[in-house]
């Protein structure tokens, strides 16, 4: 196993490495990432704020959500949806969250699509759901995780087909990955059986 694939925290027990030492990471990687979720407004915020996060890192959005949540409705889409000029302006001119036009016009765009989606499929996450792998792999390494997999690349063709904006291949994965699509808590991770048990009862969409 790589050296850095796994740290020990304060309280004895063994995490992936990407969270490091920071409170708010480290509950994020405990208590979110991984575990399987069905809301329909988590799973739209969450594939917003991935696409927020490109060319950013994962902790800089995390430590700005809850400023992006009041801004944006709580990720309600149904509103969203009709947000107007009026209201990327607003957005724009909000220190608390990154103010990318492209990013922020991106979400109200993805927001009328959402509904669409919600009414060809009964919901985002029998959508969503419908492209979780048959099978799982177990990594042991940083080197293992994959950037983006052929399901994630399928998944990001298929959204940019319905007009789905900044949702690549790489923020789709790490979509998959957050929204416990796939369980990519590494092995020896305190976590990744806690997660697959959830994923082994939970009722799918």
């Amino acid at each position: 196993m790589v050296k850095e694939s796994l740290i020990k925290g304060v309280d004895g027990q063994n995490r992936c490495w990407w969270c490091g030492d920071d409170d708010l990471y480290v509950r994020y990687h405990d208590e979110e990432w991984g575990h399987a979720v069905t809301s329909d407004v988590r799973l739209f915020e969450k594939i917003c704020l991935e696409g927020f996060q490109a060319g950013l890192s994962w902790i800089t959005i995390l430590r700005k959500r809850e400023n992006f949540r009041d801004a944006f409705d709580g990720f309600d889409f149904t509103k969203i949806r009709h947000y107007t000029n009026k209201d990327v302006e607003r957005l724009l001119g909000n220190e608390g969250i990154i103010r990318h036009r492209g990013k922020i016009e991106a979400t109200i765009n993805n927001a009328a699509r959402a509904i669409e989606m919600v009414d060809e499929f009964g919901s985002l996450a029998k959508y969503f759901w419908g492209w979780e792998p048959e099978t799982g792999l177990l990594l042991k390494s940083i080197a293992e995780i994959p950037a983006t997999t052929d399901i994630s690349k399928a998944l990001s063709k298929d959204l940019k087909k319905r007009g789905w904006k900044f949702v690549g291949p790489t923020t789709c994965y790490a979509f998959m990955q957050a929204m416990g699509l796939v369980n990519d808590h590494l092995e020896g991770c305190a976590h990744y059986n806690v997660v697959e048990e959830k994923r082994n009862i939970l009722v799918r969409p």
